[in-house]
């Protein structure tokens, strides 16, 4: 489902999508084409792009690009997917019970998981709010464990 989503393999490309994409929330997806949970995440995100386009804008970022790596390397991904949230080229963080709050990493379980997420973050950016609490279940949010490295 990738094929249905623009994928972003320059930085260019990704500083202009986060530059121009304004009173929306923009949703990048970092990850493969060929990673099976990628795969996942990709079929929801391009199921629900339309339902939500009133008010979010979904891309998707290949991070074996070598021109985006400085990405990769600010937003710290090291698990993948990672999906990534910003309102008005201001990166929007979310508050999901687990160490990071800068990314959501893994696939949501369903559809209405998504919509509901992006939601929350529109209506917090909307009321200036640079951090929200997310709106799921404690046994919805993927559970992995962070490994810092040079601690």
């Amino acid at each position: 489902m990738s094929y249905l989503l623009p994928t972003l393999t320059r930085k260019k490309e990704v500083d202009t999508i986060i530059r121009d994409t304004i009173d929306k929330v923009l949703v990048l997806r970092f990850g493969r084409a060929d990673d099976a949970v990628c795969l996942q995440l990709d079929d929801i995100l391009a199921k629900t792009a339309h339902e939500v386009s009133k008010f979010a804008t979904v891309a998707l970022v290949d991070v074996d690009s070598e021109d985006v790596q400085v990405y990769v390397k600010y937003f710290d991904i090291t698990l993948i997917p990672s999906t990534i949230f910003f309102f008005n080229a201001h990166h929007m963080k979310m508050d999901s019970g687990t160490a990071d709050h800068s990314k959501w990493v893994g696939a949501f379980h369903e559809k209405q998981d998504f919509i509901d997420v992006v939601e929350a973050i529109f209506r917090g950016a909307m009321k200036g709010k640079s951090i929200v609490n997310c709106p799921l279940p404690p046994e919805r949010i993927p559970k992995y464990q962070l490994l810092y490295k040079d601690v």
